[in-house]
């Protein structure tokens, strides 16, 4: 893979805006699970939210990003530093994973599969909706 000329396409400033990008998601994830705390026996709301949001911003984005252009320059350090760093950072399917395997362990074991499930359903339908919705846009700009 060639990398262009242009400062946004160096892989050193690339690798640096997902490690930044990284850093503010997880101080984000981390102010907002400080702030709402997910109970030890109830829904883990806030690590639902986080992670529904997180599905609808990247589907957002990414689809967006699909339709304008190739994947280079100003597009693809976004892409990098919102995309993979920020909602990477952000979202946290491992705490998904933990919380259910937490609420299965101490005997909560259909909250945890109903959690765990309601969790990816949503998230992906966010996620095809959103996708669904930009290109419903694109082509009404189009015509």
């Amino acid at each position: 893979m060639a990398m262009r000329s242009g400062f946004l396409d160096r892989r050193p400033v690339l690798v640096g805006l997902v490690f930044l990008g990284g850093c503010l998601g997880t101080l984000m994830r981390a102010g907002i699970s400080h702030v709402w705390p997910a109970p030890k026996d109830g829904v883990p709301w806030s690590t639902m939210a986080i992670n529904l949001v997180g599905a609808f911003v990247l589907a957002t984005l990414l689809e967006i990003f699909v339709h304008a252009g190739p994947d280079e320059g100003i597009r693809r350090a976004v892409r990098l530093c919102v995309g993979t760093g920020v909602l990477g950072g952000f979202t946290t399917y491992s705490t998904l994973a933990v919380e259910t395997g937490q609420r299965i362990m101490s005997g909560q074991w259909l909250l945890g599969i109903l959690y765990l499930l309601t969790s990816v359903v949503v998230g992906a339908l966010l996620a095809w909706s959103m996708i669904a919705a930009v290109r419903m846009a694109v082509r009404r700009r189009s015509s």
